[in-house]
């Protein structure tokens, strides 16, 4: 099948993408049963066993995994000694963070100012119509093998889809996994993530007193444990904003994309007249360098506060890690920071939390020629290299798992699309590209692959 004939057959099918979207928008399935019931996640599960399996795709199934969400697997099996290409997304979304901030109802796919509206739209529920899209354009026309696997817990981060590829390699094995839960760098700007930040998480509690002491007998002379803790957490950053945690490397740049300050103003809904923080440039900062955030404080709130000196307060610190820097490491020198900046002998004490390490996909072989080619083909434009300062701990899984597999994201999940926040959307013009790069990619690999000798049985000798 030629190009424009392709290019036709997934323009044409655009509608039928804009229908499932809208079927799979309405599922609420967060997989949280304190927020929404396990019917939503059950639903949509049962959704993408009976889409699949309508689209051609055999031995579709859906497996309990240890979290307690489920994966849905299945294989459309090519030609003898094909590669094998695994195609991965996620089912879950994340809650909507207060229906009242959106503009259109959460669960219903809203068409305004030329994008479609709701929570899923984008992340991930947007790429799964990517991946039905471009298989029904190649209408089983395939030169590879495809896999499919659908995780059911990604968004809270539980790790069920990581224990069960370890336990289930055959089922996940491939020599190329595409991880459909990234995007461009901008709106028709076609882009691969190569790169992803990884995780050192801490809790860090400060204690000075037995209670709390009334500020105007005792304050003055008590030690405010949310003063020691505040004086603490500002040494975490220097006046220019750069994150400076003794024995971290804070001085990498990054080779690929610049991302234009402005651009990066716009994408982060930074306030008018407020500077963007770090000496290096937004690239370096967002994709190349360690980043500590307070996520959250334990204090007194403002309504309802007393006059008193606090006698313990508690902040939850989340450190991102670039690829390079051991997140053990990373963790430990964090902690020793903290405890060697603790004023006033007041006490402290840390509860470490999650460590992932930095993720580095391929950015070389037949796998990653070909879908560089099919992007720039169907974009029209050259291909973006960029970060990601997020962290997705399954593809370090899938990458210890099959140490031979070519790993690549991309996917339509450009900064407009606000994922994770109120009003998450996505253009439709990036599914349509998006698909068209991926059908592109599923006819030409084969051809590639053969040139190289990269066969589906290099994948299989690779495997645990």
């Amino acid at each position: 099948m030629d190009d424009a004939t392709l290019r036709d057959r997934v323009r044409e099918l655009m509608p039928r993408a804009k229908s499932d979207l809208t079927e799979m928008v309405r599922f609420r399935s967060v997989h949280d049963p304190q927020q929404f019931p396990p019917a939503e996640c059950d639903g949509m599960v049962e959704w993408l066993l009976a889409t699949f399996r309508e689209l051609g795709v055999d031995d579709v199934a859906a497996h309990v995994t240890s979290d307690g969400s489920k994966a849905v697997t299945g294989q459309i099996p090519g030609p003898e000694g094909a590669p094998t290409v695994l195609l991965y997304f996620h089912h879950d979304v994340q809650p909507p963070l207060g229906d009242d901030e959106w503009d259109s109802p959460v669960w219903e796919l809203t068409e305004r100012n030329g994008r479609w509206y709701g929570r899923g739209a984008a992340d991930c529920k947007g790429n799964i119509a990517v991946h039905l899209t471009a298989l029904r354009a190649l209408a089983g026309d395939l030169g590879v093998t495809v896999k499919i696997i659908g995780e059911g817990s990604e968004e809270q981060g539980t790790g069920g889809l990581e224990h069960f590829a370890v336990e289930n390699p055959d089922l996940l094995r491939a020599d190329a996994i595409l991880i459909a839960d990234s995007g461009n760098f901008a709106v028709g700007k076609p882009s691969l993530t190569t790169t992803l930040r990884g995780i050192a998480n801490i809790d860090v509690t400060v204690e000075t007193l037995q209670s709390a002491m009334h500020s105007g007998m005792f304050g003055g002379a008590a030690p405010d444990a949310l003063a020691a803790l505040i004086s603490m957490l500002a040494t975490l950053r220097d006046e220019h904003g750069n994150t400076t945690v003794t024995g971290l490397d804070a001085d990498a740049e990054w080779p690929g994309v610049s991302y234009p300050p402005e651009q990066f103003r716009s994408d982060a809904t930074v306030l008018d007249g407020v500077e963007l923080v770090g000496s290096g440039s937004v690239s370096d900062m967002v994709w190349a360098r360690p980043a500590a955030t307070v996520l959250g404080i334990d204090c007194p709130p403002v309504v309802g506060s007393s006059a008193a000196v606090q006698p313990r307060a508690r902040a939850r610190i989340n450190l991102r890690v670039p690829p390079g820097m051991d997140p053990t490491y990373a963790q430990d020198a964090l902690v020793e920071h903290l405890e060697a900046v603790t004023p006033w002998n007041a006490r402290v004490s840390f509860e470490r939390e999650a460590v992932g390490s930095p993720f580095v996909g391929s950015t070389a072989g037949p796998a990653y020629e070909t879908l560089t080619d099919a992007l720039a083909a169907a974009y029209g434009s050259e291909v973006l290299i960029q970060g990601q300062g997020g962290s997705i701990p399954l593809c370090n899984v899938l990458q210890s798992t099959f140490p031979d597999a070519e790993i690549m994201l991309f996917g339509v999940e450009e900064p407009q699309c606000l994922i994770h926040a109120p009003n998450e959307s996505v253009d439709p013009t990036e599914i349509e590209r998006i698909a068209l790069a991926e059908a592109l990619f599923l006819r030409d690999y084969a051809s590639r692959a053969a040139q190289t000798g990269r066969t589906a049985d290099a994948a299989g000798a690779s495997g645990v």
